[in-house]
């Protein structure tokens, strides 16, 4: 069954929603930014064309390295990490589950995704 979510960053400037069927599990990247992060992200991509995106101003920051295929967006206001674009596939991205209002992670399975050594 799909169910909608709904999240936001910390201070709310930026909001967001999408469709998906339930989340019942989390993936950890390994590479050098996401372990950092320490973030939980859906365990699939969602189309960016399926996912509605609200910001204030221009609260919302886009952060790249290395081949910038990856897009890393985050808020300049209260510096949270809502989404990125991934590399494996441009034009889709994963949540960080931490910013989806009423998502209780602490009993997911968490999969493991080698970022680190994908090249």
């Amino acid at each position: 069954m799909t169910e909608q979510y709904r999240g936001s960053c910390h201070c709310g400037a930026i909001r967001f929603s999408f469709a998906s069927e339930a989340i019942t599990s989390a993936l950890r990247c390994t590479c050098s930014i996401c372990s950092r992060k320490g973030a939980m992200m859906t365990p699939f991509v969602v189309p960016l064309a399926d996912m509605q995106v609200e910001v204030e101003d221009d609260a919302l920051g886009l952060y790249e390295f290395d081949t910038r295929i990856a897009k890393h967006y985050f808020c300049k206001r209260c510096g949270i990490y809502t989404h990125n674009e991934t590399a494996r596939f441009p034009g889709q991205c994963r949540i960080n589950l931490g910013c989806i209002e009423d998502l209780d992670t602490s009993d997911f399975e968490v999969a493991i995704f080698d970022g680190k050594n994908l090249l």
